[in-house]
């Protein structure tokens, strides 16, 4: 499914709306259109600075955000590739440090829609082909790009020889595309996820991971052992945990301190572990302790368990129902779901305002979030232009779960109006979907930057 995007520049809009436009190539997984794009725009994947590639179902855009991060501390210059965007579709591409303008997002569209002809790309090809065309044509030291879906088989996965590739937790997500089984692939699920992840590794390349079950690592380290690519895992290799206000790294070539991250959520630590283990296992640039742990503590990640700071949307509330904060999480599946579950409102009364696609797994997201809250109130939200839950069936579903009372609103600022005129709880927790994550930021005026 392509994402919905709307610019202020005109002329930006004008190629948004070509690029929304397409759908013939829409969720059909493969690299014969990228690479056929890609060779007609002179094949500028193949001219980028040293790639840091990164893939996995959840935390592959915060261990990216620790990446840059590091690199920046280092005084490296660094363009990344993340998707989907929050609120601007410039979020997609920074280039040396910096969103993409649209003085430069327009033409760079323009050329590649144009070239694109009868090839019949999806959306996310276009954006990728324009991505590393602007990397390829804008120095810089390192490049960090993050994949769209699965890995094997996702347009990113084009890039011949990054410096480090890595895999973050592994979940079920997607199941329509990435679970479809083929000749020699895993027949359990999460084992299928794992070979579809895997896929990004290449010879010679260090495939770093977290630590995943038996069967799950048996099968990346089949596909790692295939390609000729070096495993280095979570647990053997490499190694991470908090001990108190500091984190203990270490790994074959030594162990050190390093800060708490300034993201919340206990989960970021092994984000934060994962991004570590890749700068320390690659030798394209030079990075030391010093930079990591300045990237450790900097990394930002809007919509990953964001506290909301004092905008518009928190104002409509009262002030003690903001007393453990307004806190946006982009989960939209079990696995992240049951990340967050414990990382906000401290045993206080809650509240859930919550919206999901359709194709999302609506029990596991609600049955973790809900958990075994004594006192949780759920409001149920359409997302918008998109197909999803209808809210009343997610209220209801809320209610089987343990919520103690459900209501349903028209979108997040009806919710927040209705939460303000209940008078309800002491914290809030807005989730379920990275388009409604982005709907909440444009209406507190947080724009990522």
């Amino acid at each position: 499914m392509a994402d919905h995007a709307i610019s202020a520049d005109p002329a930006v809009q004008a190629q948004l709306d070509r690029l929304w436009s397409l759908s013939p190539g829409a969720d059909v997984l493969g690299l014969g259109r990228i690479t056929q794009l890609l060779e007609r725009l002179g094949n500028p994947h193949l001219r980028l600075p040293p790639v840091f590639h990164v893939a996995g179902t959840n935390g592959k855009g915060s261990t990216c955000a620790f990446l840059r991060a590091a690199l920046e501390a280092a005084g490296l210059t660094v363009h990344a590739y993340s998707s989907p965007h929050l609120i601007r579709f410039n979020e997609r591409i920074r280039l040396a440090g910096r969103l993409i303008d649209d003085a430069t997002l327009a033409p760079l569209l323009a050329e590649v829609l144009d070239i694109a002809g009868d090839i019949r790309a999806s959306f996310f090809e276009v954006t990728t082909a324009a991505a590393f065309l602007a990397f390829a044509r804008t120095p810089a030291d390192a490049c960090v790009i993050e994949v769209g879906l699965g890995g094997r088989l996702d347009a990113t996965n084009v890039i011949p020889a990054p410096a480090v590739c890595g895999i973050a937790a592994l979940g079920i997500d997607h199941e329509a595309f990435l679970l479809a089984a083929e000749a020699g692939t895993p027949d359990a699920p999460l084992d299928r996820i794992g070979f579809e992840k895997a896929g990004i590794a290449r010879r010679g390349v260090p495939l770093v991971t977290q630590h995943y079950p038996p069967s799950v690592a048996a099968s990346v380290v089949a596909v790692a052992a295939e390609r000729g690519a070096p495993v280095l895992a979570r647990g053997t290799h490499w190694d991470i945990a908090a001990t108190g206000d500091t984190l203990r790294y270490r790994d074959e070539g030594g162990e050190f301190i390093l800060p708490a991250p300034a993201l919340a959520g206990p989960y970021q630590i092994e984000n934060a572990g994962l991004a570590v283990a890749m700068l320390r296992h690659q030798q394209a640039v030079h990075i030391d302790t010093a930079a990591i742990a300045s990237g450790i503590r900097a990394a930002r990640w809007p919509a990953r368990m964001q506290r909301l700071g004092d905008g518009p949307l928190v104002r409509r509330l009262r002030p003690e129902q903001r007393r453990f904060g307004i806190w946006l999480d982009g989960a939209h599946n079990e696995s992240a779901a049951a990340a967050i579950a414990g990382s906000w409102g401290e045993g206080a009364p809650t509240t859930i305002v919550i919206g999901m696609l359709a194709n999302k797994d609506a029990h596991g997201v609600l049955r973790h979030l809900i958990g075994d809250r004594a006192d949780c109130r759920v409001i149920a939200v359409p997302v918008p232009n998109h197909a999803c839950h209808v809210p009343e069936s997610l209220a209801a579903l809320a209610r089987e779960y343990g919520a103690t009372a459900t209501d349903t609103a028209r979108d997040v600022g009806g919710a927040f109006d209705l939460l303000a005129q209940s008078g309800f709880g002491e914290s809030v927790l807005v989730a379920g979907s990275l388009y409604i994550a982005g709907e909440v930021l444009a209406a507190n005026d947080e724009l990522p930057a």
